[in-house]
């Protein structure tokens, strides 16, 4: 396992900035310890909590962005639902994402082929219109935001030392 270390110094200054700071140090400490991105190879090394919290990073900075279309489209659609990341979640008690992944999961079964494919910028643009049947969780997503990141913050802190080590250094 890969060991994710951080301050408690920068931790608290996170805190006191907010949940989104707070959950943010510690996707920032496991992206630098992974070496900059999650892939194949240095998903290994990384515990099931950390893998969970990286997918609720990718999903929230892809969904609030583009929506459902863009994070298929950037390829992240296949660690999103092809691994029990839907499910990690409602064992983290957020019953509202779980249910959003589980009922577009079979959206992207049916579109993401197409949806994957190389294109132009005005392709891809044409595809939020015609895949509406997203339009629906991307909302459900944007509206529950702020209550998902608040239980991701809630989580981490029960569950600290899944995700790092606190040093005091």
């Amino acid at each position: 396992m890969k060991e994710v270390k951080i301050n408690d110094r920068l931790l608290q200054q996170a805190a006191e900035k907010g949940m989104d700071a707070f959950v943010g140090v510690f996707v920032d400490a496991i992206t630098t310890a992974i070496g900059g991105s999650l892939n194949s190879h240095n998903m290994a090394e990384l515990n099931a909590d950390q893998i969970t919290l990286l997918a609720y990073h990718y999903l929230h900075e892809e969904v609030m962005d583009g929506g459902f279309v863009q994070l298929i489209h950037n390829g992240l659609g296949a660690f999103i639902y092809k691994n029990p990341t839907g499910k990690a979640f409602r064992q983290w008690g957020i019953q509202e994402l779980y249910q959003i992944i589980n009922k577009s999961h079979r959206l992207y079964a049916k579109y993401h082929e197409e949806i994957e494919r190389d294109c132009t910028d005005d392709e891809f643009m044409a595809m939020f219109e015609k895949y509406p049947e997203f339009d629906e969780f991307d909302d459900k997503f944007i509206e529950n935001e702020e209550q998902f990141t608040g239980k991701i913050a809630h989580y981490i802190d029960e569950h600290i030392e899944n995700f790092a080590t606190i040093t005091h250094e």
